[in-house]
This record gives C-alpha cells, sequence and structure tokens, in this order.
C-alpha cells in the first residue's frame, strides 16, 4: 500500500514546540492542569509545565540499566489518576545484584508525589524473563486494556525479542517477543490464554512478535501495535489473545544488507498477516487514535504514527478493523519521532528523538500561529 499526500481538503498541519532541550525523550503522559511527563532514556523522568519550562528530573526512580536502545522507556498514567495519582513506567532492567552486563524489560508501578517532584511506592509488577545479554529490543509499550468502553484493571505490555535471540519469540518458555497482559499488582489474569498451560508462560497474550514501539487502544476496544522489521517489513498487528504473529518464521523483511530470514517466507498456517507491513521501513514509534474533532471529522477514528528513519507522521486511514490507506504528515518535519499521543485538548503531541529532543504540538498552521 502506498503512501500518499494527505488529500486536498486536509489541515496544512504546523509542529510548534512546546518545550525544547531533552535528551533522547522516549514517551510522553499527560498531567492535570495542562502539564506533561515526559520520560529520557537516560532514566530521568520529567514535569514540563503548561507553559514548556522543564523541571528537574524526578527522584525515586529504580536503578536503569541504560544504553543501546535501552533506558527508561513508556509511561502511561492509571485511569484514575486524579484520584490515585497512580502511574505504570517500562524500563531495561539489570540483573540480579544489579548487574548491568545482562539485562531484560521491567514494568513498575509508583505514586507521583503531590508536589510532583518524585515518585514514591515504587514496584515492579513485571520482570520479563530470562535476562539476557543484549542492549537491543527491549519494545517497551503499556496500554490499559479496555472491555465494554472502561478500564477492566489489567495491563498491556509490548516486549521486544533481543535482536540476537530471535527465534525465541516463538517460544512459549520465554517472554521474549511476546505481548504479555497482567493486573496492576501484576498478578496473572484469570483468563489469560496460557494460564492453564504448562509449556508456556501465563502472562503470555500472543507471540511471534519483533520489536514493537507502538501500543494504544482503538475506537474499537482493541489493542493495536507497530513494531520494527529488520530490513523491511515493519508491521501493524491487532494482538488476539492465543494467537501467533509469526516472526522470525514469516516476515516481508529481509536481514540487514540483504539476505533472506531463516526460509524467506510470508504466510504459514497458523500464523497471522499484519494490517499493514512498510516495505521499505519507515521505523515505526508511537502510535495514536484520533478522537477530537481537532483535525475534522473524517480524520476521526484514525491512526498517526511517528518515523525514525522517514522523519515523519503517517496518518493511517482505519475501517472495520483494516487499513485502507496511508498518508504521509509534516514530510517536512525533519526529526526522529519517538512518540506520538492525544492530548486531552484533542490536539496531537510528539516527542523528537535527539540529544536535543522537543515535544512538539500538531496544529494546523494557522491556528498555530494564531495560538
Amino acid at each position: 500500500m502506498a503512501a500518499t499526500p494527505a488529500a486536498a481538503d486536509a489541515p496544512r498541519l504546523e509542529a510548534r514546540a512546546v518545550a525544547d532541550g531533552l535528551e533522547h525523550p522516549w514517551a510522553l503522559a499527560f498531567l492535570p492542569g495542562g502539564r506533561y511527563l515526559v520520560t529520557e532514556k537516560p532514566g530521568r523522568m520529567r514535569v514540563i509545565e503548561a507553559d514548556g519550562r522543564v523541571q528537574a528530573p524526578l527522584s525515586g526512580l529504580p536503578a536503569i540499566a541504560a544504553g543501546g536502545q535501552g533506558g527508561l522507556l513508556d509511561v502511561q498514567l492509571d485511569s484514575d489518576f486524579e484520584r490515585n495519582r497512580t502511574l505504570y513506567f517500562c524500563f531495561s532492567e539489570p540483573g540480579p545484584g544489579g548487574d548491568r552486563s545482562v539485562n531484560s524489560t521491567a514494568l513498575a508501578r509508583a505514586r507521583l508525589s503531590d508536589d510532583a517532584t518524585r515518585l514514591t511506592d515504587v514496584k515492579v509488577i513485571f520482570s520479563q524473563q530470562p535476562k539476557y545479554a543484549s542492549r537491543l529490543h527491549f519494545g517497551c509499550r503499556i496500554a490499559e486494556r479496555v472491555v465494554d468502553g472502561k478500564p477492566d484493571g489489567t495491563l498491556f505490555l509490548a516486549l521486544g525479542e533481543r535482536s540476537t535471540a530471535k527465534e525465541e519469540a516463538q517460544n512459549l518458555k520465554s517472554h521474549f517477543g511476546k505481548v504479555v497482559r497482567v493486573g496492576k499488582d501484576g498478578s496473572v489474569p484469570a483468563d489469560n490464554p496460557f494460564r492453564q498451560r504448562a509449556d508456556a508462560l501465563p502472562e503470555i497474550w500472543s507471540w511471534g512478535h519483533r520489536n514493537p514501539q507502538g501500543a494504544a487502544i482503538g475506537p474499537d476496544g482493541q489493542l493495536w501495535v507497530h513494531e520494527h522489521g529488520a530490513q523491511g517489513g515493519d508491521e501493524v498487528n491487532r494482538p488476539v489473545a492465543g494467537r501467533n504473529y509469526g516472526w522470525p518464521v514469516i516476515t516481508h523483511g529481509v536481514n540487514y544488507g540483504g539476505g533472506r530470514i531463516g526460509d524467506g517466507i510470508t504466510a504459514k498456517d497458523g500464523m497471522e498477516q499484519p494490517l499493514l507491513h512498510w516495505t521499505p521501513s519507515i521505523a515505526p514509534s508511537g502510535l495514536a487514535f484520533i478522537t477530537s474533532d481537532r483535525y475534522g471529522a473524517a480524520w476521526k477514528g484514525q491512526m498517526v504514527v511517528g518515523a525514525l528513519k522517514t522523519r515523519m507522521l503517517e496518518r493511517l486511514a482505519v475501517q472495520d478493523g483494516r487499513i485502507t490507506a496511508r498518508h504521509l504528515l509534516l514530510p517536512e518535519l525533519g526529526q526522529r519521532v519517538r512518540d506520538v499521543r492525544e492530548g486531552p485538548d484533542g490536539w496531537l503531541y510528539l516527542l523528537t528523538d535527539d540529544s536535543k529532543g522537543q515535544l512538539m504540538r500538531i496544529q494546523p498552521a494557522a491556528a498555530a500561529k494564531a495560538r
């Protein structure tokens, strides 16, 4: 499916900086009062005021094995944050005794202090197993599950397969290359698909993923993810409980530098096809659905994806669980996009991945200039 420019009657968009000087920001959440919560990959979490002032890093974070693609990664506010001030974050966790030569993705719960300067009651509620010597493919996107329009008290966490251990994505005794689902206390939900199987880890929801770096609950109430392929073969999937999404047995990509992956096949019985694959790769990161009228009624329900490699956004038209069209947004941006979120004000926000990264608001050009 070829990408096309935005339709002629679509709003002309402009990215306007809200805050500057962030070091490889990775994830964004929205605090009450117009403030923002941002993670930085080297291991810092910061509050950004509504006027763009960047506050000092929060205290209270656990030890983080920052390096390579690892560090402090996604953050998600609890659906009842205004009452309980609870949040969740994922990060590359060192091995036993703080051994940074091995690591894995971990999910933690914490409370943001009333003065928003520190995290308290920090507890790791899930730790990917096994620990592994790699600085690659941590995955690490969080989404709170919704059933019948309401949060059901569980969390999805998308996990990478650590790159050099790609075959583990097909091993149900490993968390590598999986989407897992856990309760907010780390418990295993009774209806997880592999809970009753001795040959599988009970947290697993779906398997055969490579390196998911976008996850969100869609207007249909279902989890949607996208994941990095190798050289080509980036994918959008809608993970269903117990299903196998194929990596590395089937893929639309090839090895870096060329050469087939495995048998070089793109389909196999018992393995799901992606809803979309990007070949060549755009290196997707961050995913949001448009639920507001800010960009016009025609864009409601559509998906927006950030791109690291192609340094822009893509808008994906979604209809009846299918992706029907791709449209390029902000091709002049020229910055690696790490995260995309819809704010409570209905505007889209993005984080650019740089040593001097930015938090930006995406608005129609005239609105941005008049603001």
